[in-house]
């Protein structure tokens, strides 16, 4: 049983020794190359993955591997249909880090409308700009969402307690609770919110969702946050609208290339706010992932089958069915 990453919290790790899994860790990030050496030279059955790229020649390089567990949600990082050609599961732990992502996403948009991190620079430097100073309120913002999973939902409810009002984009989602309003139009979404908030999963058709032509769409004074996947964000536009007040700015959790490069023009720009991708660490959904991660892979081992709600790679069946 290999993880990637390190340990795992709550009881997970007790519970796949309990089953007779012993599990080993590879350094966070590392390579493919070595993941799958590590692989090969353990013959996994399982894998929990937290951090790295999970490319064909880590699925291929043991055999006897079986099923793929995600410690968290977000797939963009495996190589789904490698996967399910050769019939192996990859599933989520749909739900186990939605409280804390919404939190996350919740805290960087008050620090954004309240300028915690200038008014901290302010301070720090010697100025006290308190006489001249005049901030924006919580309550009566409007919050756009891109997507309305889990994440979304929760972070709907935070807003509509702080007394934001919500809309919502999301061709999927049918449904919507009361007191929140619904938009056909992304377009129409982003000129309208104060801040918009993105919870859509990265696919063909999200990647780079939010390109230059969508970010002048977006009010000036507008923030702009994205605690889901950074590719769903076109940077380099992003650099561009941040730079030249296209939006006012931005609060990132996640972005296309992890760790990003020590030199990316992010880092000069005072408008933003960022953190290491930490939306769902706190210790609550770290066990909650660990241990729906570990029962994944426990289910399949034992013999009972996947949980098919939680699978990313639902052809993986079919796959290993025409293989045979």
């Amino acid at each position: 049983m290999l993880i990637t990453g390190s340990a795992l919290a709550g009881e997970a790790a007790a519970n796949l020794e309990a089953h007779g899994l012993q599990a080993h860790y590879c350094k966070p990030y590392a390579s493919p190359e070595d993941i799958a050496r590590l692989a090969s030279d353990l013959q996994i059955e399982g894998l929990i993955v937290r951090q790295g790229q999970i490319d064909e020649t880590v699925i291929a390089a043991s055999p006897r591997l079986k099923v793929i567990a995600k410690h968290g949600t977000g797939v963009n990082n495996i190589d789904l249909e490698a996967a399910a050609r050769l019939g192996i599961p990859v599933l989520r732990a749909l739900g186990a880090n939605a409280r804390s992502v919404a939190e996350h996403a919740i805290a960087l948009s008050i620090a954004l409308l309240k300028d915690l991190v200038p008014l901290d620079r302010a301070v720090k430097s010697g100025d006290w700009p308190k006489a001249s100073y005049v901030g924006r309120d919580v309550a009566g913002t409007k919050l756009g969402l891109v997507g309305f999973g889990a994440i979304g939902q929760e972070v709907a409810t935070l807003a509509r307690g702080l007394g934001m009002s919500v809309s919502v984009f999301d061709p999927y989602t049918t449904d919507l609770p009361q007191g929140v309003s619904r938009e056909t139009d992304l377009d129409d979404l982003l000129a309208t919110s104060d801040i918009v908030s993105l919870h859509c999963p990265l696919t063909t058709e999200t990647r780079h969702l939010i390109n230059a032509e969508r970010l002048t769409r977006m009010k000036r004074d507008a923030f702009l946050v994205n605690t889901a996947r950074g590719e769903i964000v076109d940077e380099a536009a992003l650099v561009a609208a941040l730079r030249n007040g296209t939006i006012a700015g931005a609060g990132l959790d996640s972005f296309a290339e992890e760790p990003p490069p020590k030199d990316s023009p992010l880092w000069s720009l005072p408008n933003i706010i960022v953190t290491p991708h930490t939306g769902g660490a706190a210790k609550g959904a770290m066990r909650a992932m660990a241990e729906t991660a570990a029962r994944h892979v426990i289910s399949v081992l034992d013999g009972d089958g996947p949980d098919l709600r939680s699978v990313a790679n639902p052809t993986f069946q079919d796959a290993a069915s025409a293989a045979r």
